[in-house]
C-alpha cells in the first residue's frame, strides 16, 4: 500500500512552504518532507551546486523523481520546490492530492527571500526575476491547487492555522 501526503504545499520562493510546512506538520502530529531537501540529500550537494555543475535541466529531472517518490511514500506534510509544479508530469501526479497553494506577492516574497544569493533561479536582477517567476508560475499553481491561502500580511502561525482548517486539523 502506498502512502498519501496529508497535504502538499506549493508556491513560489518566499511563500513560506518550508516554514509553514514544518509548523503544520508539528501541529498535525505528522512528519514534514521537502523535495528540495530530498534532492540535496540524494546528491550530496545543494540545489545551487546542482544548477551550477549540471544545469537546470538535470536539476528538474532530479526534482521530478523526488516529487514522484515523495508522493508515493510520504503521508505527512510535503513541500515542493517552487518550480516543481510547472512540470506536466508532476501536475498529473498531483491530481487527486490535497494541494495548497501558498500565495505571495512580490513585495512579501522579496522581503522573505532577501537577495536570494543561494537561489539559482534568481541570478541577475533578483527582483525582476522573482516577478517573472511569480507571474509565470501563479496560473500553474492555481490550476493544480485544491485550496489557496494568501500569505501576504500573515505570519507563519496564522498561515498554519488557515491551512490546518482547510485540511482538517484532527488534533484531539
Amino acid at each position: 500500500m502506498t502512502a498519501r501526503p496529508r497535504v502538499v504545499l506549493i508556491g513560489s520562493m518566499g511563500a513560506g512552504k518550508t516554514t509553514v510546512g514544518r509548523r503544520l506538520a508539528a501541529r498535525l502530529g505528522t512528519d514534514f518532507r521537502d523535495t528540495d531537501a530530498d534532492v540535496e540529500a540524494a546528491q550530496g550537494r545543494t540545489v545551487q551546486e546542482i544548477f551550477v555543475d549540471d544545469g537546470e535541466e538535470r536539476f528538474r529531472a532530479l526534482e521530478r523523481d523526488a516529487v514522484a517518490t515523495a508522493l508515493r511514500e510520504h503521508d505527512g506534510v510535503l513541500a515542493l520546490g517552487g518550480g516543481a509544479p510547472v512540470d506536466p508530469s508532476t501536475q498529473r501526479l498531483l491530481a487527486g492530492h490535497t494541494v495548497v497553494f501558498l500565495q505571495v506577492d512580490l513585495a512579501h516574497a522579496a522581503d522573505r527571500v532577501g537577495l536570494g544569493v543561494s537561489r539559482p533561479m534568481l541570478l541577475g536582477n533578483v527582483r525582476g526575476r522573482m516577478k517573472q517567476l511569480i507571474d509565470e508560475r501563479t496560473p500553474v499553481y492555481a490550476a493544480v491547487a485544491t485550496h489557496s491561502v494568501d500569505t501576504a500580511n500573515l505570519d507563519a502561525d496564522a498561515v498554519v492555522a488557515l491551512v490546518a482548517d482547510l485540511v482538517g486539523d484532527r488534533r484531539g
